[in-house]
């Protein structure tokens, strides 16, 4: 009986063919890609005038800034990984320049040590 109600549960969870195939739909749209520059400043043209003027003129400013706030967001994005690749490579260079010494204190102490027994 349990089995049974589990099995409905999982089925009914299951997206429908319908919903797969608009999530697919707007996969795809996600998987695009970015937009390039002049994509992103061209304000969308909108058709039939039923909503007036002032609603499309507002919905496009709204895309618009949304593109624009977009397109800023992935430029700080990329200014942080550069940021980030360059902190990398400093503590690296400074990782290796502290490993070479340690090795060179390593081995002037084992020199002492060697001196000290003899």
């Amino acid at each position: 009986m349990q089995d049974q109600a589990m099995s409905s549960m999982a089925a009914n969870s299951l997206p429908s063919s319908s919903e797969r195939s608009s999530s697919s739909a707007l996969h795809a749209e996600v998987k695009e890609g970015m937009e390039s520059d002049d994509e992103i400043r061209r304000v969308p043209e909108f058709g039939g005038e039923a909503a007036g003027p002032t609603a499309s003129a507002a919905t496009a400013f709204l895309l618009l800034r949304n593109r624009v706030s977009a397109q800023q967001a992935r430029e700080r994005k990329k200014a942080y990984l550069i940021d980030l690749e360059a902190r990398v490579k400093e503590l690296e260079t400074k990782n290796a320049e502290l490993e070479e010494r340690l090795s060179t204190l390593q081995n002037e102490n084992q020199m002492l040590r060697q001196m000290i027994v003899q």
